[in-house]
């Protein structure tokens, strides 16, 4: 897979944490219930913390209470790339930037959630930053 950012490992692990470098470079899932913005509801976008690709915005975020910010929707369908993740013995659907490939969380459908598309885009904190609108 080619993406428009792509480095060296070494480079992502001198600009990333080290808990961001393992969330999204090596797909590592940071502990329910301690991400910065699990229950952020400041309005503004949020952007890939790898390379800054906008990702979601805070109209689509809402409450899961499973942990991590969850989203209904990406801001653009381009924005994020899907694939079929069946680690941990379990098929489920990645959520990676589509412009850097970096690891972002998964997806879910048919929850029951009463979203206007029934996913849930589950991120990890540490794999955004998110830039308040301006009032």
């Amino acid at each position: 897979m080619s993406y428009d950012v792509e480095k060296p490992d070494e480079q992502w692990k001198a600009e990333l944490t080290p808990a961001e470098y393992a969330v999204l470079r090596q797909a590592a899932t940071e502990p329910a219930f301690t991400g910065e913005y699990t229950d952020t509801k400041t309005p503004g976008v949020y952007s890939c913390r790898a390379c800054g690709a906008e990702l979601f915005t805070s109209d689509t975020k809402f409450e899961s209470h499973c942990g991590w910010p969850s989203f209904f929707d990406p801001k653009d369908t381009d924005a994020v790339e899907l694939i079929e993740d069946r680690s941990h013995g379990m098929v489920r659907t990645e959520v990676r930037c589509a412009r850097c490939g970096s690891h972002l969380g998964h997806v879910f459908a048919g929850e029951g959630y009463p979203t206007p598309t029934d996913q849930r885009y589950c991120i990890n904190s540490v794999s955004l930053r998110l830039a308040p609108e301006e009032s």
